[in-house]
């Protein structure tokens, strides 16, 4: 996916990668956010993110593992998932957001729950 307009968090996905990181089952530094910088992912709106902490930014870097995940309700009712993954060095890489009727997420609330899973 292509990067567009690196940028600091802003204070709605600060909340979010909070939850993300205190549900996540794997140690993260403390001092995570210093530094931080995002970039929008071309998801089709639905706020994924790239993730370089401070000392990341000009490295090459892959996918390591998913850490953690959480859902909410959009204000307009959809469903969201929003997934935490770390690095091979097992930094923060990615936040992934999915809208499950794949629309553009309108907002990020400050109540998120587990993940539900069905063996429907």
């Amino acid at each position: 996916m292509k990067l567009n307009n690196i940028r600091k968090l802003n204070i709605e996905e600060e909340i979010l990668l909070e939850e993300l990181v205190h549900r996540s089952i794997k140690v993260i530094s403390p001092d995570w956010k210093n530094g931080l910088l995002v970039a929008s992912l071309e998801d089709g709106g639905m706020g994924s993110l790239a993730l370089f902490p401070c000392d990341t930014f000009n490295k090459v870097r892959h996918f390591g593992s998913q850490v953690s995940e959480c859902q909410f309700r959009d204000t307009d009712g959809v469903l969201v998932v929003a997934s935490l993954y770390l690095d091979e060095d097992d930094k923060l890489y990615e936040l992934d957001m999915w809208k499950v009727d794949f629309s553009k997420l309108i907002n990020i609330p400050t109540h998120f729950e587990d993940v539900e899973y069905s063996n429907k």
